[in-house]
């Protein structure tokens, strides 16, 4: 197990914060929808995500290493798994619907280390890029069924944007890191191992 006090305590102290605003803002949207996620056939551990952080990326590994050998062992062979079926979907121009391999029996198993697109995913939100028109992102699959009649509650993704975007900031030039960020669950994973 890692040492607490290692060289990313720090930017992982402040990523827990923002997590935890995060996560303010998402249940007061679902509190006000009366939206509870209890898993679809549309599942989002199914979706290929994207993340662009090193930040996400070097937590995911904190809590990589938290699992016993044996399930760290089962993750891998599982991540393995995942993107050698992307490749051959992404070879013949298929979509690919592959179980991210944290996900156990319908649960994630590294639930308090998940990325920011897993934590805000399934609500209807909204993003202000500078210079641009407002985004306005749609909810799940889900969230439609249940809750199409409500009308739409602010979900304000950009000053959670804004804030990642500059602790990753922080991080890359304390780091040293100069290389742009773009990884699934499963390739972070394998890179773990």
């Amino acid at each position: 197990m890692h040492n607490p006090n290692h060289e990313y305590a720090p930017f992982f102290k402040e990523l827990k914060r923002i997590y935890a605003a995060m996560g303010r803002e998402y249940e007061k949207a679902a509190d006000y929808y009366g939206f509870n996620c209890t898993g679809c056939i549309d599942n989002c551990c199914l979706t290929r995500f994207y993340h662009h952080t090193n930040l996400e990326y070097f937590y995911i590994l904190e809590g990589y290493h938290t699992l016993e050998e044996k399930q760290r062992i089962e993750v891998t062979n599982r991540a393995i798994d995942v993107c050698k079926k992307t490749v051959s979907a992404d070879e013949k121009g298929e979509p690919v619907h592959s179980m991210c391999p944290l996900n156990f029996d319908g649960l994630c198993i590294l639930y308090e280390y998940r990325p920011m697109i897993c934590r805000l995913h399934g609500i209807p939100h909204e993003l202000q890029r500078p210079g641009q028109n407002i985004v306005y992102g749609p909810g799940c699959e889900a969230f439609t069924q249940q809750c199409k009649d409500k009308d739409y509650f602010k979900f304000d993704r950009t000053p959670f944007y804004i804030e990642m975007a500059r602790l990753e900031k922080d991080l890359k030039q304390e780091m040293g890191i100069t290389q742009k960020f773009k990884k699934t669950i499963a390739r972070m994973l394998i890179s773990c191992s």
